[in-house]
């Protein structure tokens, strides 16, 4: 099928209101459209230029903690949650008790994204690997009696009430059926779909049938991620869309709602497409940031503190991937004394590694600005 073909589906009468029946995607697909082709080509070459980066980095899994913590901010913010990255850095205890429930669905977002990635290197890509995740993501926090883990069976809608939705998706007599054949379309090997143009269409197929009661946002977000680790695409989980989702979320939510009212996928891919290209420059950039200021610490700040060196080394290393931390957690790293721990947290103070955070005398934590910032700075 020709993308500028496609006809989205169909709605369906059910008893008192009509669901939306999307069309089937386990295809083959043909680009026609130049624009298409052009967006394809420049988000394949950057992401390959994003993997170079992600092998010459040494101990690069440290930095992708923070992508991986920058990606559950966002992603849960798409859906309401108001937590911050800094708030998201601290323990729960430290959290205001109004905010702690933001607090852990972002952390339950961290614990799915990487408990799926592990999972990636003994099971396929499959609706059992995304029931297993779904579970994870909404153990304990709001959703949690919404059957976590379980396709929903029962219809569900987006809008106040079914009356006035502004969409319905499919009744959940045919979820196992079109999810079977998104799973079918992920594996088929038989049909020649450029993986980002696969992936474009699986996120909008999915976040269409809108298989669970609750989580499908970040689940279908989380998914594009997976995708691309699990075909080979990405060697490293350090692409994720949902920042350039939420910066452009009024076009995110429009142009998947015109695939279904319009048959626009090429609009939608269009947006997916450009959406890879800017957040792929946005990473090769904050690596590019990474080993700048990795370089300026260890060649020109680290050598002035002579033999606390090494723990000084270290402490960054567990600073690279949580940035901000207190002296009680700097002993137990190090098995330093207390009294050790405060007086190096103090050099990395001098050396302008470190910035105080709280202001108070006692339960002091401190923060790695400059690391922090390489992921916070508005780059597109």
């Amino acid at each position: 099928m020709n993308l500028l073909d496609f006809v989205s589906g169909k709605l369906v009468k059910q008893v008192g209101y009509k669901s939306f029946m999307p069309e089937k995607i386990n295809h083959e697909w043909i680009i026609s459209s130049p624009e298409v082709n052009k967006l394809l080509a420049e988000a394949n070459r950057l992401i390959g230029e994003l993997n170079a980066f992600s092998q010459i980095i040494p101990n690069v899994d440290f930095f992708i903690a923070m992508h991986v913590l920058k990606e559950a901010t966002t992603s849960s913010r798409i859906e309401g949650t108001k937590t911050n990255m800094e708030e998201a850095l601290v323990k729960e205890e430290d959290i205001h008790p109004e905010k702690r429930n933001d607090w852990a669905e972002v952390h339950n977002y961290i614990n799915a994204i990487n408990y799926s990635i592990k999972e990636l290197e003994q099971l396929p890509l499959s609706n059992r690997l995304i029931r297993k995740t779904h579970k994870i993501l909404l153990a304990g926090v709001r959703g949690k009696h919404k059957t976590p883990g379980q396709f929903r069976i029962s219809q569900n809608w987006i809008g106040a009430t079914i009356n006035d939705a502004a969409f319905i998706p499919p009744h959940q007599a045919d979820i196992a059926e079109l999810m079977s054949d998104m799973e079918k379309f992920i594996h088929n090997d038989e049909i020649q779909v450029p993986h980002l143009i696969r992936i474009a269409i699986i996120h909008y197929q999915f976040e269409t049938i809108h298989p669970f009661l609750d989580g499908n946002g970040r689940l279908g977000r989380l998914l594009i991620t997976l995708y691309l680790v699990s075909s080979g695409m990405l060697r490293k989980p350090s692409l994720y869309l949902s920042d350039f989702f939420e910066k452009n979320k009024g076009y995110y939510f429009d142009n998947l709602m015109n695939v279904r009212l319009k048959n626009d996928l090429v609009q939608w891919v269009k947006f997916f497409l450009s959406g890879v290209i800017e957040t792929s420059k946005e990473s090769i950039q904050v690596f590019m940031d990474i080993i700048s200021l990795k370089t300026d610490i260890e060649v020109k700040r680290l050598p002035s503190l002579g033999s606390k060196i090494e723990n000084a080394q270290k402490l960054l290393n567990k600073l690279y991937q949580n940035p901000i931390i207190d002296s009680t957690q700097v002993s137990e790293l190090l098995d330093i004394a207390p009294s050790t721990a405060n007086r190096l947290l103090n050099d990395l103070i001098e050396l302008k590694i470190l910035k105080e955070l709280t202001g108070f005398k006692r339960n002091r934590k401190y923060i790695f600005t400059e690391y922090f910032d390489i992921f916070q700075r508005e780059r597109y």
